[in-house]
């Protein structure tokens, strides 16, 4: 009977000590200050969602508004506001180049940037319409001269290589250029021996006959 009294007694939990009270006491506190900073968390998300909600619908039913950049803010209230703005049919874009300085800018559907526009946000300018159509007509006036350029070389030899040679020298250097260029590019008036081969052929035939007359059996073919 002892034993069996004595291997219940054992197999009871020991009270807790003073140091394991303490110990649970922290942990209880510790778990209900993180739950107190989830639930304050939650509701600052709440209130700024709601803030967010308000601002987005202003900005739909202000009709003299295109845009809207907002300041600077963390990555979590600009997830919030990129979700408010999708919900209600706007295009949001993120611009910045480190987390302190990244913000968010609103465009209304049919006002949605171009490609330039959000070019000049990524590189931190301010974005002006006319500055950019400048640029584009500029850009496309260089474009047109290149293309003519290309479609007319520079095939006057004198001007090309007058500063290598003299002017002198680049002009009898272009007249013999002249009478050299490839037979395709030559007219045939031009041509300086516009007989056929087989024209070619009759005439040193009848040279080659001349001459045996001339000198009779002294020369043999």
């Amino acid at each position: 009977m002892a034993d069996l009294l004595g291997s219940i007694l054992n197999s009871m939990e020991k009270p807790p000590t003073v140091g394991d009270q303490e110990s649970r006491r922290k942990a209880r506190e510790q778990a209900a200050r993180l739950k107190k900073m989830e639930e304050l968390e939650k509701r600052k998300k709440a209130e700024f969602r709601k803030k967010m909600e308000k601002e987005v619908s202003d900005f739909i039913q202000d009709s003299s508004q295109q845009k809207r950049k907002y300041n600077p803010m963390g990555k979590i209230e600009r997830s919030i506001l990129h979700d408010v703005a999708e919900v209600a049919g706007l295009t949001s874009f993120s611009f910045g180049e480190d987390e302190e300085s990244r913000y968010v800018m609103l465009f209304k559907k049919e006002f949605a940037p171009s490609d330039e526009e959000l070019e000049a946000y990524r590189k931190g300018e301010e974005w002006d319409p006319q500055l950019a159509e400048q640029r584009r007509r500029l850009k496309v006036t260089a474009s047109t001269q290149t293309e003519k350029t290309q479609a007319c070389p520079n095939s006057n030899y004198r001007d090309k290589y007058s500063h290598l040679i003299g002017t002198s020298a680049a002009k009898d250097a272009a007249h013999t250029l002249e009478a050299n260029r490839s037979y395709g590019c030559v007219p045939v008036a031009n041509k300086r021996d516009t007989r056929s081969i087989e024209e070619a052929m009759n005439e040193i035939r009848a040279k080659k006959r001349g001459c045996i007359k001339q000198h009779g059996d002294q020369i043999v073919y």
